[in-house]
C-alpha cells in the first residue's frame, strides 16, 4: 500500500509483490521507472499499443509552462543551493568518489522584492532523469515549471524551526519543492536533500551531473540500509547548518537548533524514522507514503511525535505501518488521503496533468487539492510540534477536508 516506489507500480501493473530481496528489488526498480515516468511523461511504457497512443497525443498540445502552486504563509521565499562534503564518511554506493557529497536547497523566509526568480531543475537533471526512466526520449519533454522561490533573497530577519525534507527513491529532490516553498512560506526554514547516487540527475557546482548509481543494483540489505544512510545523511547536514565552529550556510543564524523536523516522500518519508531514531535533535517526523524497511525501534521514539501520510490501501494495509504503529510511544496520527496515489504528496501530479498524462487508475484527487491537502496536515503537524500551536484539524475527521480518514 503506503511505499517504496515499487508500492506504486501495483496501480498502474498487475501481479508484483512488494519483497525486500536484492533480486525482486532489481527487477521491481526496472518495472518502476516505467510507471513513474509515466506520470510525468507521455510514453508508453506501461503498456504498448493503440490505448496508449491517444494520451501521448493529448500530451502533445499540452500547455508548455505550468506554476507551482502558490505558497499559503504570510512570507516570500528565498532559496539557496548548498554543496556539502563529508570529509568523514566515504560514499556508500561508489567508494572511488571519495567522501560523500550532497547537494542541498535551502528555502527560507525572505524580504519581498529581492533576489531572482529560482529555476525548478537543471537542464542536465531533468535529462539524466529522462535517460534514466525512458532512454532515447526526446531531450527536453518536461514543461516549464516556475516556482515561488527567489534565489538569494533577503532573508527576514529572525529565529525559525528547521524541516529536512527527502525525496523518493530515483527522484530527484525537485519533487518537493512546492512543499518546501510553503513550508519556508509559513515561517521554516528548510533543507530539501538530494541523497548522491539514489536520485536522479544531481548537480554539482563544477557542472558534474551524477546519475543514480544504486537505480539497478540495490545494495545489499535492500531498502533499509538505504533509509539508514539517508539518516547519516540528515545528521551530517545537520551538524553543518546548526553544529558548533563555522556552519556551511551564510543565513543558518535563522535556525532555532531547538526545533527541527523531518518530513520525506516515499523511501525518504520512512528515512525520517531513521534519523529519529539516531538522532535525538530531530524532534518530529513526517513519513509520506514510505514502507518503513528499517522499522520503528521497539522501544519507540523518545515519546517524538510522528505523522503517518498514505494513500487508500491496495490489498491490505502496509505491515509496516500496522507494526510501527504499535511502536510509536508518542504524539502520532495516521491519516489517509481518499483518491490519491503515491504520488499524490508530490509536484508530480502537476507535471503529469500539463502534459495531459491520465492518473492512474482509482486516483479521484486533483493534482491541486492533492497538493492543498498535503500542505494543511504536513504544515498543522509542524505548527503544532515545532511551534506549539494547537491545530485542531489534526484531532480528527473535518468536513472542510472530507478526503481525510484518520486511522483508529
Amino acid at each position: 500500500m503506503y511505499g517504496a516506489e515499487a508500492r506504486s507500480i501495483s496501480e498502474l501493473t498487475s501481479g508484483i509483490a512488494l519483497l525486500p530481496s536484492v533480486e525482486d528489488m532489481n527487477t521491481m526498480r526496472r518495472t518502476a521507472a516505467a510507471a513513474l515516468l509515466a506520470l510525468v511523461l507521455p510514453l508508453p511504457l506501461v503498456a504498448a499499443g493503440a490505448a496508449q497512443a491517444a494520451p501521448a497525443a493529448k500530451a502533445a498540445a499540452a500547455p508548455r509552462s505550468t506554476e507551482l502552486p502558490k505558497p499559503t504563509g504570510p512570507h516570500a521565499v528565498g532559496r539557496q543551493i548548498l554543496h556539502l562534503t563529508d570529509q568523514q564518511r566515504t560514499d556508500p554506493w561508489v567508494p572511488a568518489a571519495g567522501a560523500r557529497q550532497l547537494m542541498v536547497s535551502m528555502y527560507y523566509p525572505a524580504r519581498p522584492g529581492t533576489g531572482g526568480p529560482a529555476p525548478y531543475m537543471t537542464d542536465e537533471a531533468e535529462r539524466d532523469m529522462i535517460q534514466l526512466k525512458a532512454p532515447g526520449y526526446p531531450a527536453d519533454p518536461l514543461p516549464l515549471v516556475r516556482t515561488w522561490s527567489h534565489t538569494d533573497a533577503r532573508p527576514e530577519p529572525g529565529k525559525y524551526p528547521l524541516v529536512l525534507l527527502s525525496p523518493g527513491f530515483t527522484m530527484p529532490r525537485t519533487e518537493l519543492t512546492g512543499l518546501a516553498e510553503d513550508l519556508a512560506s509559513r515561517g521554516y526554514v528548510v533543507a530539501l536533500v538530494d541523497h548522491t547516487y539514489e536520485n536522479s540527475g544531481t548537480t554539482f557546482p563544477d557542472g558534474r551531473t551524477l546519475a543514480c548509481a544504486i537505480c539497478d543494483a540495490p545494495p545489499p540489505g535492500g531498502p533499509a540500509v538505504i533509509e539508514q544512510g539517508r539518516a547519516k545523511d540528515m545528521s551530517f547536514v545537520l551538524d553543518q547548518l546548526t553544529g558548533p565552529g563555522r556552519r556551511a550556510w551564510g543565513y543558518a543564524h535563522l535556525i532555532d537548533p531547538k526545533q527541527i523536523g523531518m518530513a520525506g516522500h516515499s523511501i525518504g518519508g520512512a528515512a525520517a524514522v531513521s534519523t529519529m531514531a539516531a538522532d535525538q535533535r530531530v524532534r518530529a517526523g513526517v513519513n509520506l507514503d514510505g514502507t518503513m524497511f528499517d522499522p520503528v525501534p521497539a522501544t519507540g521514539l523518545g515519546g517524538r511525535p510522528f505523522m503517518l501520510v498514505g494513500h487508500p490501501a491496495q490489498g491490505g494495509e502496509d505491515p509496516s505501518w500496522t507494526d510501527g504503529w504499535a511502536h510509536l510511544d508518542g504524539w502520532k496520527r495516521w491519516v489517509t488521503f481518499a483518491g490519491s496515489n503515491h504520488s499524490s504528496f508530490t509536484d508530480v501530479p502537476q507535471l503529469a496533468e500539463v502534459l495531459g498524462v491520465p492518473n492512474p487508475p482509482g486516483t479521484t484527487l486533483t493534482p491541486a487539492r492533492s497538493a492543498q491537502v498535503t500542505r494543511i496536515y504536513v504544515g498543522a503537524f509542524f505548527d503544532e510540534h515545532l511551534k506549539g500551536r494547537p491545530e485542531p484539524v489534526l484531532d480528527g475527521p473535518s468536513a472542510a477536508e472530507p478526503e481525510v480518514s484518520f486511522h483508529q
